[in-house]
């Protein structure tokens, strides 16, 4: 009586283990093939005016496909008070005021139209960003003249480095990747650039 209880009491603890391998090996292939997508390269692009553009997302066009894009790896300050809690966010990691921060967020956005006057280069797997446009939004790798918006915007002081990762269009790790942006931040910061110039931080 007492063995069969036990065995009885062990099959029953064993049965969400079971389903939980069930399910986990179910949803592996799934997971295993979101992480593998590739990134599609598209050329000739260009950025096209839009009341909702920012630093680190901007609407593009790229022949037939128009789109918005949103960068990778980063996070530039908003321009307005509409999301509130990620200006204050923003603010605090800067060590800058509310004032400020929207500031710094229209020198990215200007930023990024002057640096994407000319045609440009894009990468995206076309993995949906949300955000507030009617207009699709995806996130992004964009280089300008053969330098990486993303490196351009930590560089000057004009974006944090927060936000989706992925594996680089060379095959780079996102880790690595990931790594030099916060160097390239730090970087910014020792030489008070952009929205590190008022910085009240450390």
């Amino acid at each position: 009586m007492g063995l069969c209880y036990l065995q009885g009491t062990e099959l029953s603890s064993l049965r969400p283990l079971k389903i939980a391998f069930t399910l986990f090996a179910f949803l592996l292939p799934a997971a295993s093939t979101f992480a593998a997508k590739p990134l599609e390269k598209l050329t000739a692009c260009a950025y096209v005016e839009d009341k909702y553009n920012d630093g680190d997302s901007f609407r593009v066009k790229c022949g037939d496909k128009d789109f918005v894009a949103r960068l990778y790896f980063i996070d530039a300050p908003e321009t307005t008070l509409v999301e509130a809690e990620r200006v204050r966010k923003q603010s605090q990691h800067f060590g800058i005021s509310l004032d400020d921060t929207l500031a710094v967020g229209t020198k990215a956005t200007n930023f990024t139209r002057e640096t994407l006057k000319q045609p440009f280069e894009l990468w995206t797997s076309w993995s949906p960003s949300g955000g507030r446009t009617v207009v699709p939004r995806y996130n992004a790798f964009v280089n300008a003249q053969g330098k990486s918006l993303i490196e351009l915007l930590v560089s000057n002081g004009l974006a944090r480095v927060y936000g989706n990762v992925t594996r680089l269009p060379d095959g780079q790790k996102s880790t690595a990747y990931k790594t030099k942006l916060v160097e390239l931040e730090s970087e910014a910061r020792q030489k008070k650039l952009g929205a590190w110039a008022n910085s009240k931080g450390k």
